[in-house]
């Protein structure tokens, strides 16, 4: 009976860690899709974090396209077609004529800023 008990107690002190963990990387990457939104942050700026921040490298690029002003699912959906990106695909898995297509296609038509 005591062994159910130390499991009992560690599996929830393990969930409360993970718990706080996941709420961290979705709080980091909110606050990316914001600054991205508001443009404080650039695509090339966004991208360069991803090798060292693995909350943001599980940022889905239609969520981060989505957080610009006056883009929607419909046209992020279209872009992410016009550069062969899948609409499931993370920023740590673009490959890197995905992501020279987007740093391209944000230098020729930089994004809305949020007012």
């Amino acid at each position: 009976m005591a062994a159910r008990a130390w499991y009992c107690e560690n599996s929830r002190r393990g969930s409360y860690s993970s718990t706080a963990k996941a709420l961290a990387a979705r709080t980091r990457r909110a606050d990316i899709k914001n600054q991205f939104g508001a443009g404080k942050l650039s695509i090339t700026e966004v991208l360069d974090l991803v090798p060292d921040d693995e909350a943001i490298g599980r940022l889905r690029v239609m969520d981060l396209l989505e957080s610009v002003p006056g883009v929607g699912e419909i046209r992020a959906h279209t872009l992410i077609d016009r550069l062969g990106i899948s609409p499931s695909r993370r920023l740590r898995g673009l490959g890197r004529k995905q992501r020279i297509a987007l740093v391209e296609h944000f230098q020729q038509s930089p994004p809305k800023t949020k007012e």
